[in-house]
């Protein structure tokens, strides 16, 4: 009886699975495209941390200096985990210029700002922006059940979030 009881309740598990998995295929390519444009604005912001620690100056040039090292650094390491994670989820990563430019939610600098002042205001708001486009995705994440994924959003939103913290008061 018992063993009758498992092979009739086997089939209708492995039915409602095969059901959830179809489901959340779609929630997963959600997942895979949010991230996609995260790597975007995570590589823009990336970018334009490096183009400011190569180019600003002033009063305080080395505070600013070594805490744009920091970002740009810990930007590009978060870079490779976001591509890493696109690619177990089984979609492969974006990695031109053309397609972060498409993707970026980061505004991209024409020039060099006029003064430190104003990059630590671009950085600020590129931090933001990112720290709010995690949450988006954390959001999909949670929507797929992906627990891996919704951990990698929320330790990104606490970078940014002490990036435009730190930056926020820079700025005072």
């Amino acid at each position: 009886m018992h063993k009758t009881s498992m092979t009739k309740t086997v089939p209708v598990k492995a039915e409602a699975l095969a059901r959830n998995a179809a489901g959340k295929m779609q929630n997963v390519d959600a997942v895979a495209q949010a991230l996609s444009g995260f790597l975007a604005s995570t590589y823009t912001l990336y970018q334009k941390s490096l183009f400011y620690h190569w180019n600003v100056t002033g009063e305080n040039f080395v505070g600013l200096h070594s805490l744009f090292e920091q970002h740009y650094e810990e930007l590009h390491k978060a870079g490779d985990a976001l591509a890493e994670r696109i690619r177990a989820l089984g979609h492969f990563a974006p990695g031109t210029l053309g397609e972060f430019c498409a993707l970026t939610q980061v505004e991209e600098d024409k020039k060099l700002p006029s003064d430190a002042r104003q990059m630590i205001m671009n950085l600020l708001e590129s931090h933001e922006i990112c720290s709010q486009e995690a949450r988006l995705v954390l959001k999909a994440a949670e929507d797929a059940e992906d627990d891996v994924t919704a951990d990698l959003m929320i330790e990104r939103m606490a970078f940014h979030d002490k990036a435009a913290w730190m930056l926020r008061a820079l700025s005072k």
